[in-house]
């Protein structure tokens, strides 16, 4: 029995070798020739990114030309247009100013708008059933708010009290009479009040405008250049203020609007030069008037006035000076009056400009200004408007303060 079992475990350790060497046969049965692995492995480079600055590829050698060995295609230079001319610089449209005698019709009215208080509250008081102290002591009060002056109102309300005691009955038509006759005789209507513009000889008429800053001299001056071209008469103008900035460029537009030549120099020139130059200018053209307009000056400044009296010096050198109107700002009332005693004294004023009559002035610094300086009022300024100005009209005033 053991002999038997011995045998079979023979038998089975028999055929697991055998399965064993068959098994191993197969795994070493050679592979075909083209499926063999290769003994060395072939490893594939990525391709290379673009290099640069020092990491740069060495350029290679190569044969190159440059730009003048390279045959470019000709083209046909593109015709260029005709040039056009530039087209001239318009020459400012010449304006027709206003005649004079329709100025006064619309000034008169405009002017009785804004100071008939005056004329109309000396009515009221003077209309009173009985004139006692009081109401005399309010006539003079409203004369004196009204910048006439101690002396004119004075003056005024004694004869106005003689006057309405000798008359008696009083109308509302009689009391306006009577006033209109009183405050004629404080405005002066025998006096002199066109501006000379005919000298009788053959070198043309010289007006000056003085003034302080700020009543407006150099629009006062292109206003009456045009009021003078609207009587017919040939202008050329002097940019004398050479300190302001832009005064000479608005002196020439104001001539150019009316065909009148700006004489002028360079910015913080010698007023005295410019002037002497537009006089000779004016004699070389046959001129009728020569306007100069001088630079605002304070009438507390000796230098600026000692200029001033230089001006007038040089000028009257080349012909003679027959004008100096002083421009006065009519709202300053009294204040004006200082100014204007100044500027007396330096040159020899003729006649006065009153600008601004239109506003808050009062209409009694028209008397008081006369008064003050013996001469008269030649011109007003009633608004903005380059025709509002016009020549001093006595009547039309009084009439205006004292309304219809």
């Amino acid at each position: 029995m053991e002999i038997v079992i011995l045998a079979v475990v023979i038998a089975v350790v028999l055929v697991g070798a055998v399965s064993a060497l068959v098994v191993g046969g197969r795994r070493k049965k050679q592979l075909p020739p083209a499926e063999r692995p290769s003994a060395t492995p072939t490893i594939t480079t990525p391709p290379a990114e673009p290099r640069v600055g020092d990491e740069a590829e060495t350029p290679r050698d190569e044969s190159r030309r440059t730009i003048e060995e390279v045959d470019l295609p000709t083209a046909e230079a593109p015709e260029a247009p005709p040039a056009e001319a530039e087209p001239a610089p318009a020459a400012p449209e010449v304006e027709v100013p206003e005649p004079t005698e329709g100025r006064l019709v619309r000034l008169r009215a405009r002017l009785a708008r804004s100071q008939n208080a005056l004329g109309k509250g000396l009515l009221t008081l003077l209309s009173r059933e009985h004139l006692d102290e009081d109401t005399w002591e309010e006539i003079e009060d409203t004369l004196l708010t009204a910048d006439v002056g101690v002396v004119p109102t004075q003056e005024l309300v004694e004869r106005l009290r003689e006057r309405v005691r000798v008359l008696g009955t009083r109308t509302p038509q009689e009391l306006r009479t009577l006033l209109r006759e009183e405050l004629l005789k404080l405005v002066a209507t025998d006096a002199q009040r066109a501006v000379k513009t005919d000298n009788g000889l053959e070198t043309p008429a010289v007006v000056m405008v003085v003034g302080v800053n700020g009543t407006g001299k150099t629009t006062t001056t292109g206003k009456l250049a045009r009021v003078l071209v609207a009587d017919g008469k040939s202008v050329v103008l002097g940019a004398a203020d050479t300190f302001r900035a832009a005064a000479a460029d608005q002196l020439q537009t104001w001539g150019e609007r009316v065909g009148a030549r700006t004489v002028r120099g360079p910015e913080g020139g010698d007023p005295a030069s410019i002037a002497f130059d537009a006089v000779k200018e004016g004699i070389a053209e046959h001129a009728d008037v020569v306007l100069i307009d001088t630079a605002g000056r304070l009438h507390t400044k000796a230098g600026l006035m000692d200029e001033l009296g230089k001006v007038k010096r040089v000028v009257e050198k080349q012909a003679p000076l027959d004008e100096v109107l002083l421009v006065l700002d009519a709202t300053t009332g009294q204040n004006g009056l200082v100014q204007a005693r100044v500027f007396a004294e330096v040159v020899n004023i003729t006649g006065i400009v009153l600008t601004k009559l239109d506003g808050t002035a009062k209409g009694g610094i028209v008397v008081a200004v006369q008064r003050e300086l013996g001469v008269p009022v030649k011109l007003i300024g009633l608004g903005e408007g380059p025709d509002d100005l016009a020549p001093f009209d006595p009547e039309a005033f009084v009439d205006a303060l004292i309304g219809d």
